[in-house]
């Protein structure tokens, strides 16, 4: 999404990158309440606030309406979904998921760093501009 598209929005909400970052909060707490995983409290209540704060730093960027502090929100966004995608192979390698749970919430994740990715480049453009 240019800038210029993202001037218009005006609601995070609207933004592609808030709602798919919205469905990884879902599959992490589904996940993080099954079994042995639940009983993990360090790693199942880090990996849920890290999907809560991908969405969140989003959101609170966007609303703060200045390009360069969004731009920031979504560097601390992405961190906290390559964090996420980290935990996941520690739920993996102990046998918390299998792979193909695994794999499936780990797509998200990348999906998600990867519209983050995009979004923050397009505020450095529109900066350099």
């Amino acid at each position: 999404m240019e800038v210029n598209q993202l001037s218009k929005v005006e609601r995070f909400e609207d933004l592609i990158a808030w709602q798919k970052a919205r469905v990884l909060p879902k599959a992490i707490y589904q996940i993080t309440q099954q079994g042995a995983f639940s009983k993990d409290y360090g790693l199942s209540g880090q990996m849920q606030r890290a999907s809560v704060s991908i969405m969140s730093n989003i959101a609170e960027g966007f609303e703060r309406n200045r390009p360069r502090e969004f731009h920031q929100f979504l560097s601390m966004a992405k961190a906290s979904c390559a964090e996420l995608r980290s935990q996941l192979y520690v739920a993996l390698d102990v046998q918390y998921i299998q792979s193909d749970e695994f794999n499936q919430i780990l797509n998200q994740a990348q999906e998600v760093g990867r519209i983050i990715g995009g979004l923050r480049a397009s505020i450095d453009k529109n900066k350099q501009e």
